[in-house]
């Protein structure tokens, strides 16, 4: 049985490599906040920080990939950063 600290250095790792490069395409970035008794709770901010996607993103994407590729992983929870200058819903059109 591996250590915490194991899945947490996992985590990390497909985060890195495979989670934030796709957010980032988005203006997001994901960062995990702890992990405990088989759940990773996830620190969402800049444009994942209040988007009413990032419940799809967490359940359908995160914890779909991490349970897959890390079996201790039961389930994805998300925090929100209260700090987020980034509104998910503002769309800055111009007319041409």
């Amino acid at each position: 049985m591996r250590t915490d600290e194991e899945v947490i250095e996992q985590i990390n790792v497909l985060i890195a490599n495979q989670i934030q490069p796709s957010v980032a395409m988005h203006g997001g970035v994901v960062t995990l906040h702890s992990f405990k008794d088989g759940v990773a709770t996830m620190f969402m901010s800049g444009a994942c920080s209040g988007c009413g996607s990032s419940t799809q993103t967490l359940k359908m994407g995160i914890e779909n990939l991490l349970s897959y590729h890390i079996p201790e992983v039961n389930s994805v929870e998300g925090v929100d950063d209260p700090n987020s200058k980034v509104d998910p819903y503002y769309n800055h059109w111009e007319p041409s």
